[in-house]
C-alpha cells in the first residue's frame, strides 16, 4: 500500500468524529451565549429574557438591558473570542512557536501606544473615540515585526519573528510607559482599556469591528493547508510549492486584522490566544484544517464563560473578563506545560 493511502485513510476515518466534535462545540457555544444574555449583575427572569428576544420592540427596563446591553456584549464576545483563538493558532503555526500570542508579537503594545498617542496628542476620551487608533496601532506593530524579521538573507524565519516581536513589544511598551507617567488623563484612560473587558462595548463598537473580524476569520480558516505546510519545515514547505515569504506575509496580515480589531474593541485579553489553540490541538490533532475551526468555537466559549463568571461573582458590580481569564488561564497554561503539550506543534 502506498504511503499516501496509509496516511489518508486514518484522516478520512477521523473526519466524522472531528465533525461531530465541532457540532457539539457549536451547541455548547449557543448554550453559553444564551446564558450570557440571561445572567448578569442585574437579575432578569428567564421569561423576560425570552420575551425581549422574541419581541424586539419591548420597552421595559429589563428588555432594554437584554437587547441593548447583553445581546451586543454577547455577540462581541463571540466574535472577539473567535478572533483571539484563531489568530493565536495562526501565530503559533506561522512562527512555529508554542508561546506566540498577540502580547508576545507586539500587537497589544502597538494598540496601547496608539491609544496613548490619541489621548495625549488629539485629546480623545472614551473607547468609542480611540478604538480606530488601537486598531491602527495593532496593525502597524504587526507589520513592523514582520519587516524587522524579514531583514537578512534568510527572511522572516520563526526564530527571527519571535525575537522581532519581543524587541518591538519592549520598545513600544517603554514609549507608552514614558508617556503615561507624565500624563494623568492618559494613565486613567489606558488603565480602563488595558484591563481587557466586554463591559460598555455595545452596538456601535460591535458594528464597527464586526466586518473586520468576519473577513479575518474567513481568511484565516482558508489558511489551514498553508499552516500545515509551514509546520513541516521550510524545506518541505518549499517542496510542496509554498512561497514562504508570501505565505507568511498573508498570514501576518490576517493576524493583524483579527488581533487588531479584537484588541481595539476590548483591550488586551490574555491567555485565550495562547492556551486555546493548544487545547484544540489536544482534541483534534496537529492538522490546522481542524485546529482553526476548533479554536474558533472553543475561544468564545471560554471568553463568555469568564465574562459570565465575572458578572455573577462580582455582583452588584463585576470583575472584568481580562482579570477572570488571567486567574483561570494560568492553571490551564501550567497544566499544558506540565504534560508536555506545549511542544507539540
Amino acid at each position: 500500500m502506498s504511503t499516501t493511502g496509509t496516511v489518508s485513510v486514518p484522516v478520512r476515518r477521523r473526519a466524522p468524529v472531528l465533525g461531530t466534535g465541532l457540532a457539539v462545540l457549536l451547541v455548547a457555544l449557543a448554550a453559553v451565549a444564551f446564558l450570557s444574555v440571561s445572567l448578569g449583575s442585574r437579575s432578569i427572569s428567564l421569561a423576560d429574557v425570552l420575551r425581549a428576544l422574541s419581541d424586539m420592540t419591548v420597552t421595559s427596563t429589563d428588555g432594554s438591558v437584554t437587547l441593548e446591553m447583553r445581546v451586543p456584549r454577547t455577540l462581541l464576545g463571540i466574535l472577539v473570542g473567535a478572533a483571539l483563538g484563531v489568530s493565536g493558532a495562526v501565530l503559533q503555526g506561522v512562527t512555529r512557536n508554542p508561546l506566540a500570542d498577540p502580547g508576545i508579537m507586539g500587537i497589544n503594545a502597538g494598540a496601547a501606544a496608539f491609544v496613548v498617542l490619541a489621548i495625549t496628542v488629539l485629546g480623545l476620551r472614551g473607547i468609542s473615540a480611540y478604538i480606530w487608533f488601537a486598531f491602527l496601532g495593532a496593525a502597524v506593530a504587526t507589520l513592523l515585526v514582520y519587516a524587522v524579521a524579514s531583514l537578512g538573507r534568510e527572511g522572516a524565519t520563526p526564530v527571527k519573528l519571535a525575537l522581532a516581536g519581543v524587541a518591538v513589544t519592549a520598545g513600544l511598551t517603554s514609549v507608552t510607559t514614558g508617556i503615561v507617567m507624565t500624563d494623568v488623563d492618559a494613565l486613567n484612560e489606558l488603565r480602563f482599556w488595558q484591563v481587557g473587558s466586554l463591559a460598555g462595548r455595545y452596538a456601535p463598537i460591535l458594528f464597527g469591528v464586526a466586518p473586520f473580524l468576519g473577513l479575518g476569520l474567513v481568511a484565516a480558516l482558508a489558511c489551514g493547508r498553508s499552516l500545515n505546510g509551514l509546520a513541516l519545515g521550510e524545506d518541505t514547505a518549499r517542496a510542496l510549492g509554498l512561497n514562504l515569504a508570501r505565505t507568511r506575509l498573508l498570514l501576518f496580515a490576517v493576524v493583524a486584522v483579527l488581533c487588531g480589531a479584537a484588541t481595539a474593541a476590548c483591550g488586551p485579553i490574555v491567555f485565550v490566544g495562547l492556551v486555546v489553540p493548544h487545547i484544540a490541538r489536544v482534541l483534534c490533532g496537529p492538522d490546522y484544517r481542524w485546529i482553526l475551526p476548533y479554536s474558533l468555537l472553543l475561544s468564545p466559549i471560554a471568553l463568555l464563560l469568564a465574562d459570565i463568571a465575572g458578572r455573577v461573582l462580582g455582583s452588584p458590580g463585576e470583575l472584568q473578563v481580562g482579570v477572570v481569564l488571567g486567574v483561570a488561564g494560568a492553571p490551564c497554561f501550567v497544566a499544558l506545560v506540565r504534560y508536555g503539550r506545549m511542544a507539540e506543534l
